[in-house]
C-alpha cells in the first residue's frame, strides 16, 4: 500500500439523481428523492477514490462498515457533491467522513472503513465461506 495521504486529507465526488437512485423497494416506488441505500453506495465510492490511489496491484479495498445520517432530502435530478476527508489511516485500514451537499444545504454525513489487503488473501477469505 502506498503511504501517499494523511489526515485530514480530502476527495470530491459528484452525483446526478436519477431515476436508479430513488427510494423504491420491491413492492414499488416509495418517492422520488435519494435513497439513504444509493447515498450510501456514492459516499461509500468517493471514500474508494483513496483506495484507488493507495492500493498496490496486488491488493484490493473491502469495505468495513458504513455508517449514514440523512439530514434533508435530495430531489431527483439535483446534483449532490461529496466530500470524503480522512480520519484515520493505520494497518492498511482507512476510515473516511463524508458529507454530501445539494448546493448549501446539507442531505447527509456519515463515515466509511474501508481496508486495503493483497488480493490473494481476499480470495482465500472468500474461498473459506464457500
Amino acid at each position: 500500500m502506498r503511504d501517499i495521504f494523511k489526515t485530514g486529507d480530502k476527495k470530491e465526488f459528484k452525483r446526478r439523481i436519477e431515476l436508479k437512485d430513488i427510494a423504491s423497494f420491491d413492492d414499488g416506488d416509495v418517492h422520488q428523492v435519494y435513497a439513504t441505500f444509493a447515498l450510501g453506495r456514492d459516499a461509500e465510492w468517493c471514500c474508494r477514490l483513496f483506495v484507488l490511489d493507495v492500493k498496490e496491484e496486488n491488493e484490493e479495498g473491502i469495505g468495513t462498515f458504513l455508517t449514514v445520517t440523512h439530514h434533508s432530502p435530495a430531489l431527483l435530478n439535483e446534483e449532490v457533491k461529496f466530500e470524503a476527508t480522512i480520519k484515520s489511516l493505520q494497518n492498511h485500514e482507512l476510515i473516511c467522513t463524508f458529507i454530501a451537499n445539494v448546493g448549501e444545504r446539507l442531505i447527509a454525513s456519515g463515515e466509511t472503513g474501508q481496508k486495503v489487503i493483497k488480493k490473494e488473501r481476499l480470495q482465500q477469505l472468500f474461498d473459506s465461506i464457500k
